[in-house]
């Protein structure tokens, strides 16, 4: 275990991840701790966090990506911060082990209290061929690449003369039908017509979407009439919808097998496959010693502190999509908060309140949140919501476009980003979304590398060597009075 780095030696709210939980955490505590003599000190492998719900649009060319995610060092001036993972938790003696993200020697970082925040991945199954042709929606990395893969394969397409391989070009799956998947695949349908009526050699219905979906149903967070509706408009705008359907194999080609039956549905090639289908909280709390649930996450009270079956586990809390939150609204998933931003950002600003509270001996409150509903937005002037303020009020189209992105523009943290987003969708409303495609991202020294390698020698400028002992021979005179003579 290598020595700590130049850490400050005052009593350390350690807060693990900064997501939506540990950013609002780190905002809300960090100057009334410094104030008392402590320090909050955030550790995420990231130096910012992600607005997660703009992902879809990222990946539609309609928000510029620095703009959805919230940078830690400019927004976090009083906090410690540490780029880096928490690989392990030893509550008992108060520490944590960090390894760096530069690769370096882990170190142990001490606390008085800890907040895990480490949120969720990505949730696979082990399907051959998925690692390798798959990609996710998770990370604002993940959606600049799907944006430019789109591009990429509309512009590749038009100049290819197979039509086996233009069709595996056009062809786009999104495996998910959640709100992720919904608005993933419904922002790139809506980017690949605007790229396709820029290409006259690239017809509308060469392009192929096809949304696969193990459930009966999409969309489990709307209600049945409105998740019909969505189904029905995907596949007006020509997106197939497979629904009971699974996929079985990503090697050569897709491999698509009906439920519960399991026999076989559809078979076909496809460049472009996106991987939506859920999320699971993030493995690094199974290296702690805090009461896990059945599903892996981190287990709590109402009041946010961390707590089983053996009773509270003292200055240790937990919120957002690693934690099993008691959900007492009487809504939730078998009694628990579903992991969504909605729930992350207010259990956020309530953790940090009763932990505050806990250093005067002040009553704790427990977190109460009646779900306000859904929103999802669809591509431009469409979507659909289901909005619970005065009973349960349903919309669809250009109003549930209106307050996907009215309700997400308030949601984002920091005025400074929600001025820098709101200022994006303005430009987009006048010009038009962004369909440039910028290429070599995975690597930018291509060019370079090209013009600082020196240019191979001509083969005719390339003369053999005579061996030695040969030199007075007269083939070797010949070839002296040929180099002369081409002087």
């Amino acid at each position: 275990m290598a020595s700590s780095p130049q850490l400050q030696d005052r009593p350390r709210v350690l807060v693990v991840g900064g997501g939506y939980v540990g950013l609002y955490v780190a905002l809300k505590l960090q100057k009334k701790i410094a104030n008392a003599g402590g320090i909050v000190t955030l550790v995420d492998p990231l130096p910012y966090m992600t607005y997660q719900p703009f992902l879809p649009e990222v990946a539609g060319g309609n928000i510029e990506a620095r703009h959805a995610v919230v940078s830690h060092r400019q927004h976090l001036k009083q906090t410690e911060l540490i780029q880096g993972r928490v690989v392990s938790i030893d509550h008992a003696n108060r520490t944590a082990v960090v390894a760096p993200a530069d690769g370096g020697a882990n170190f142990e970082v001490p606390y008085f209290d800890v907040v895990v925040a480490a949120g969720a991945i990505t949730r696979t199954f082990p399907i051959k061929g998925l690692a390798d042709k798959g990609i996710g929606l998770k990370t604002i990395e993940e959606a600049v690449a799907l944006r430019n893969k789109v591009l990429e394969r509309i512009e590749a397409a038009s100049v290819m003369t197979d039509p086996a391989e233009r069709a595996r070009a056009l062809t786009f799956v999104v495996v998910g039908g959640g709100f992720a998947g919904i608005e993933c695949i419904t922002e790139m349908e809506d980017l690949a017509r605007a790229a396709v009526r820029n290409n006259p050699r690239i017809s509308q219905d060469e392009v192929r979407f096809v949304l696969v979906e193990a459930m009966g149903r999409i969309m489990p967070e709307v209600t049945e009439k409105q998740a019909e509706w969505v189904v029905e408009h995907l596949r007006s705008r020509g997106i197939e919808v497979l629904l009971n359907t699974s996929l079985d194999s990503a090697e050569s080609a897709l491999k698509l097998i009906n439920l519960p039956d399991k026999t076989h549905a559809q078979e076909f090639e496809a460049d472009t496959l996106v991987w939506t289908a859920g999320v699971q909280a993030n493995p690094m709390v199974r290296s702690t010693d805090f009461p896990l649930d059945e599903r892996g996450r981190v287990r709590t009270l109402p009041d946010l502190r961390i707590g089983g079956d053996e009773g509270i586990v003292e200055n240790a809390w937990a919120a957002g999509d690693v934690a099993a939150v008691p959900d007492l609204s009487g809504g939730g998933v078998g009694g628990f908060c579903v992991p969504n931003a909605q729930h992350a950002l207010r259990q956020a600003k309530r953790l940090a309140k009763n932990l505050w509270a806990s250093r005067w001996e002040k009553p704790l409150k427990d977190y109460k949140h009646k779900n306000l509903g859904a929103v999802a937005g669809f591509g431009e002037w469409k979507g659909v919501a289901n909005i619970n303020l005065i009973g349960s009020i349903g919309l669809k189209g250009g109003l549930a476009w209106l307050a996907h992105r009215g309700y997400h523009g308030m949601a984002m943290p920091t005025f400074e980003r929600k001025f820098r987003v709101i200022l994006n969708w303005i430009v987009a409303f006048f010009v038009g979304r962004d369909t440039t495609q910028l290429i070599d991202l995975d690597n930018p020294r291509r060019a370079f590398v090209a013009a600082a390698t020196p240019a191979p020698k001509p083969a005719a400028a390339i003369q053999p060597e005579i061996p030695a002992g040969k030199q007075g021979s007269p083939a070797a005179k010949a070839k002296e009075s040929v180099s002369a003579d081409s002087k």
